[in-house]
């Protein structure tokens, strides 16, 4: 998951199965990248073969599907290299990027002090939410599918981006 384009190639083949061709033209980058990166995320076990089929030229195509729609994800900061970016950060940016900003149903941005023990309850209580939701997924498969990510930083050293109040925060 160290990479965007592994994220955005589970995303895809989460709402499709897909040929690493198929997913090459939809990414704009070179086929035999993808193939490397559909390898490797079939061995970590996000990606699964579906089953082979016969493409519009007659050639026997090799579809991917994706193993699950919601991953929790826990990498400690230390164990990142940020010196590429944040895989996921940068995958959500694209995929932002593709659907336009009329895509958008919901934003909030907030500023808060928090202990890390404030940060593990609120981390709890949004996880199981987004549980409760992920859970009953498949009663709405008839509904539009909409992707978010939850995000929690520390704010620069020296900076406050929330206002001189405290306890303030924007939504």
């Amino acid at each position: 998951m160290s990479h965007p384009l592994r994220v955005r190639i589970l995303r895809l083949c989460g709402d499709n199965v897909l040929t690493n061709k198929q997913l090459a033209d939809r990414l704009g980058v070179d086929p035999g990248t993808v193939y490397y990166h559909v390898r490797q995320l079939v061995d970590a076990g996000f990606l699964e073969p579906a089953e082979v089929r016969t493409g519009e030229s007659g050639a026997l195509e090799k579809p991917y599907r994706s193993t699950g729609r919601t991953w929790w994800l826990s990498v400690s900061l230390d164990d990142l290299d940020l010196s590429q970016g944040l895989a996921p950060v940068d995958a959500f940016q694209q995929e932002l990027a593709e659907a336009g900003p009329e895509s958008i149903a919901t934003y909030a941005r907030f500023s808060l002090h928090l202990s890390p023990e404030d940060i593990a309850e609120l981390d709890r209580r949004i996880v199981a939410v987004i549980d409760e939701y992920v859970e009953t997924d498949r009663e709405r498969s008839h509904l539009p599918a909409h992707g978010g990510i939850f995000l929690m930083h520390r704010a620069a050293k020296g900076k406050d981006p929330g206002s001189s109040d405290p306890g303030s925060s924007v939504g």
